[in-house]
């Protein structure tokens, strides 16, 4: 796919966003046909969002279709990952804002921040390797929200390219002491309006979300990519996607790890 093709779907895309109008699906010439294609437009529809407004900053990556349950919703096999900008995130016990979304998603998620970058010429890295270049764990929720219409039937690469139907992340307090947790088993708790709606367990994130953090290094270091020190990475979520309205007041419980919540009000 050539350039203006590029440009036109990421346009198209950033276009949806901002203007809160839903698409059926991408025009027919710049439908991506392959996963590098995919991730061409969204590198576009990123640098379409930092060049909009000077303050907003790449953050870090969100992984999504960690788990099968997932995978199963939006009827795909592979696992796929999307960027995080810092105008699109909130510190638990907030307010978010429904007008600024479509029909959006809760996923309860185990977040991490880098604390080395990785040299992308030595990948691949084991889970162990890349354990011990992280520098803290946090509890978060994740808000997905597509730009199409029918996003459980679009596909892969059309998701790749809306930015992995990323739209929002609430996130809770770091903790530093990983060695405090097990990652292969512990549960979290997702609760809407009081009412508890289903439990989750960091084994369904590819069996432990660290799992899913090497899976990100090494696929971004095949194209020659890596994740900065301080990168925050939502590595996918522990239960189904939820979908949420408005007026709806969420909570994650992560045990000790913590809890993150918010409410989707105006």
């Amino acid at each position: 796919m050539d350039n203006s093709k590029i440009n036109k779907a990421a346009e198209t895309l950033y276009n949806s966003r901002v203007n809160l109008k839903r698409i059926r699906e991408l025009p027919k010439d710049c439908i991506p046909k392959s996963i590098k294609e995919a991730y061409d437009i969204q590198d576009e529809l990123a640098n379409r969002y930092i060049s909009a407004d000077k303050n907003t900053l790449l953050i870090g990556k969100k992984i999504g279709c960690t788990n099968n349950a997932a995978k199963i919703q939006l009827n795909i096999k592979e696992s796929f990952f999307g960027n995080m900008f810092s105008n699109n995130i909130s510190k638990s016990n907030t307010i978010i804002n429904p007008s600024k979304y479509f029909s959006p998603f809760v996923e309860p998620e185990f977040s991490f921040v880098m604390k080395n970058e990785l040299d992308v010429s030595k990948a691949p890295y084991s889970s162990n390797i890349v354990y011990e270049s992280i520098s803290a764990v946090l509890p978060s929720i994740e808000l997905v929200d597509s730009r199409y219409e029918d996003w459980t039937s679009i596909g892969v690469n059309n998701l790749i390219a809306d930015n992995a139907v990323h739209a929002h992340w609430i996130y809770g307090v770091e903790t530093q002491d990983l060695n405090s947790f097990n990652f292969n088993n512990h549960s979290v708790d997702l609760f809407i309006n009081g009412k508890f709606i289903e439990k989750g367990n960091a084994s369904a994130v590819m069996g432990n979300p660290i799992n899913s953090l090497t899976w990100l290094i090494n696929n971004l270091a095949l194209s020659g990519k890596s994740l900065p020190k301080n990168s925050y990475i939502s590595t996918g979520t522990c239960t189904k996607a939820i979908p949420i309205s408005k007026g709806d007041k969420v909570i994650a419980d992560f045990g000790k790890l913590g809890v993150v919540d918010f409410d989707f009000k105006e």
